[in-house]
């Protein structure tokens, strides 16, 4: 199963690059962006690895319900990911921001991105094959859910650098790739996508980070048992919201193992 979605994926993703770079210049122009280099980098690596990572849950041969769940929660995810890359400003920044606008009656495409994502975690949750009934039952939609749409903007929140949130959805992924179809989808299209993001040519973007987060979120709510996966949940939880108050990328650097797997493939600083 891991192997097949994998290599689609991966695939997929490697075609789909291809077919992007051909597009006449006007349809490029405005998914253009600049790096923290000041140089131009593409955000169509966003929704090309989303796509090749649907392409590969797909392809798995695992759960049908699991599936289901994957294919929405990182369809919708890329999608108003996508709408905030391209309608975005940087007038609110954060839960926070967006909300604050959210309550003077401005909605922001953030705010739209941030309840997008919500309810697709909320919806991927309520697909997802589970034992319980009643009470217990909604109890673990509601934190399936919220596993799904925090591990969606975990990776987001990560994509400052290159290759940081493809490293970051690789490794939560990798170990769940055998006997989970997503995880594997999400491992081949990151392997495909990486070296034009380490490359500094292109970008994940909020539609690569949040689709290919969700997916991983989708995983580890279908595979995790529940004492690891309430273990995950809060981990997931206390790094959104320690990314109100701290700068992972501060973090990263200022932690010289963290900052080695940061620069593993990357060009010289």
């Amino acid at each position: 199963m891991g192997f097949l979605s994998a290599a689609v994926a991966a695939a997929a993703t490697a075609g789909l690059e291809r077919a992007a770079e051909k597009l006449p210049k006007e349809n490029r122009e405005p998914f253009e962006r600049t790096n923290h280099r000041g140089e131009p980098v593409t955000l169509l690596e966003g929704p090309v690895t989303v796509l090749g990572a649907l392409a590969g849950v797909a392809a798995s041969r695992g759960n049908g319900k699991v599936k289901a769940a994957a294919v929405l929660a990182g369809a919708v995810s890329g999608a108003v990911g996508a709408y905030d890359d391209l309608r975005g400003t940087t007038q609110a920044k954060g839960f926070r921001g967006h909300l604050s606008a959210l309550q003077r009656g401005e909605v922001t495409s953030g705010a739209v991105k941030i309840l997008g994502v919500g309810a697709a975690g909320l919806a991927a949750a309520a697909l997802l094959p589970r034992k319980s009934r009643g009470v217990k039952a909604v109890a673990g939609i509601v934190a399936d859910g919220a596993l799904i749409a925090g591990t969606a903007n975990l990776a987001n929140l990560l994509d400052l650098r290159p290759g940081r949130a493809l490293k970051a959805v690789t490794a939560v992924s990798a170990p769940l790739a055998v006997v989970n179809g997503p995880a594997a989808a999400v491992v081949g299209a990151a392997a495909a996508a990486a070296p034009s993001d380490l490359g500094e040519r292109s970008m994940l973007g909020d539609s690569g980070a949040n689709g290919l987060g969700a997916i991983t979120g989708t995983a580890l709510a279908a595979t995790l048992p529940r004492p690891l996966k309430t273990l995950v949940l809060a981990a997931v939880v206390g790094l959104n919201l320690a990314s109100e108050k701290v700068s992972f990328t501060k973090v990263i650097a200022d932690t010289p193992v963290l900052d080695k797997i940061d620069q593993w493939g990357r060009r010289p600083r």
